[in-house]
């Protein structure tokens, strides 16, 4: 059986449907309601307001730390989280879904409600680049070989590094939300979506190709809506989906099956992999396998908040957290977190648009 999730408010259930995410409860996934989050920031008791929650988090070539909250915008840390500024001139919209840094430092920012906006000197200003895009609702940025992709509203669109409009990547996902990208080996696209699943587009491709094989959960329900994707160094994918766990595919997506039975919580919202194995983040903390998910070791330790919306690895291997309140951090592959919040709702009071 799944886990029970905390049930959900009103407000949460109306802005679950406008997101899309029918099949899970957003009220976990953005756990501060637009109005509770403003309401917050245009408290004068600064000191007692609480950390925003952050819904993406990005390192810089530069190691600057970039933090995007649902309703406060964006925070920059140079300092691994020791302390935060708020980083909003000219960003019209505080909502981030999603952040992207090139190599050349530019800063990517995907928002709820104003499109794609971008920062050429460190968060210090930002500028809108929505030329082309249909729908304004952005939910995954990637950056591979020069090239930003955005999961949006309307499917999936593209723009060279440099340039300014943005084009449709192929036919095939029009009119569907685009929740997460990731590139596999052949410059193969893979996304995954509200309400249909995985898709996969290669180079040589017309058109997206549905995935559907073995993406059945232990109830027997087939899961369409995919809210995080991954790939590792073996090529391996995985999908982890709102409410039904994760799945696993060895074959480029042909085929998929589930590896989360053990899981305490099937709502799924970050997924890392790298040579000291599989981290997923759920809505009840965060959890690690290293036998492709037979078995899963709770890694919460010091993570005071367990409603993780986030999860990243930084080039030196520190695991960032970002939550329903606040960022943690771990230096020791999860073992133990520390809370990196310190300044976030006091920089957001200060610095909201």
């Amino acid at each position: 059986m799944r886990a029970s999730a905390t049930p959900c408010p009103v407000a949460a259930v109306v802005a679950a449907s406008l997101l899309g995410g029918v099949g899970a409860c957003l009220a976990d996934a953005w756990a501060e309601t637009p109005e509770r989050t403003i309401g917050a920031v245009q408290s004068s008791a600064a000191e007692r307001a609480p950390a925003p929650s952050i819904q993406a988090l990005v390192v810089s070539r530069d190691q600057s730390i970039y933090a995007g909250s649902f309703g406060m915008g964006v925070f920059r840390s140079h300092d691994r989280g020791a302390s935060w500024t708020a980083a909003n001139t000219d960003l019209s919209d505080p909502f981030i879904l999603c952040l992207a840094a090139a190599r050349d430092g530019t800063v990517y920012a995907g928002t709820f409600r104003a499109g794609v906006f971008r920062s050429r000197d460190g968060g210090k200003r930002w500028e809108p680049m929505n030329a082309g895009l249909k729908r304004l609702e952005i939910k995954a940025l990637l950056i591979e070989d020069g090239v930003i992709y955005a999961g949006t509203g309307d499917g999936v669109y593209r723009v060279a590094e440099g340039d300014n409009r943005w084009r449709v990547v192929t036919k095939g996902l029009d009119e569907t939300l685009v929740h997460s990208l990731v590139m596999a080996p052949e410059r193969t696209l893979f996304a995954g979506t509200s309400g249909r699943g995985v898709f996969r587009y290669k180079a040589t491709a017309s058109e997206w190709t549905r995935l559907t094989h073995g993406l059945v959960d232990h109830e027997g329900l087939v899961e369409n809506f995919i809210r995080v994707l991954a790939v590792d160094k073996d090529q391996a994918l995985y999908a982890g989906t709102f409410d039904g766990g994760v799945f696993r595919s060895g074959d480029g997506g042909q085929t998929w099956r589930p590896i989360s039975r053990a899981l305490p919580n099937d709502s799924i919202r970050g997924i890392v992999t790298n040579e000291r194995g599989l981290f997923v983040a759920t809505g009840r903390g965060i959890f690690k396998s290293l036998n492709q998910g037979r078995q899963w070791t709770p890694l919460n330790h010091g993570l005071t908040e367990l409603s993780v919306q986030v999860l990243i690895v930084s080039d030196d291997g520190s695991l960032y957290a970002g939550t329903s309140s606040g960022v943690f951090r771990s230096d020791d592959d999860g073992e133990h977190w520390v809370g990196i919040s310190t300044g976030l709702a006091e920089a957001g009071v200060s610095g909201t648009p």
